[in-house]
């Protein structure tokens, strides 16, 4: 007996979308010199973190989209 998969929700109505876009955000803060961190190493963090928090939602939308 087959199951029938939920419908997709368009990205920007999940969770992860919103998380995503608030790291993404503090990453670019804290990188960009908007909040005051005067370690080179925690703006390296920052602009770390916005990579890996943008990869990660784009990986994990393509793979619900290709099991839909």
């Amino acid at each position: 007996m087959a199951t029938k998969l939920a419908e997709v929700k368009p990205g920007y109505k999940t969770t992860e979308f919103w998380v995503s876009i608030a790291a993404c955000a503090l990453g670019a803060f804290v990188a960009s010199g908007v909040l005051p961190e005067e370690s080179v190493w925690m703006k390296l963090a920052g602009m770390g973190l916005t990579a890996l928090s943008a990869l990660g939602y784009t990986v994990s939308r393509w793979v619900v989209k290709k099991n839909a």
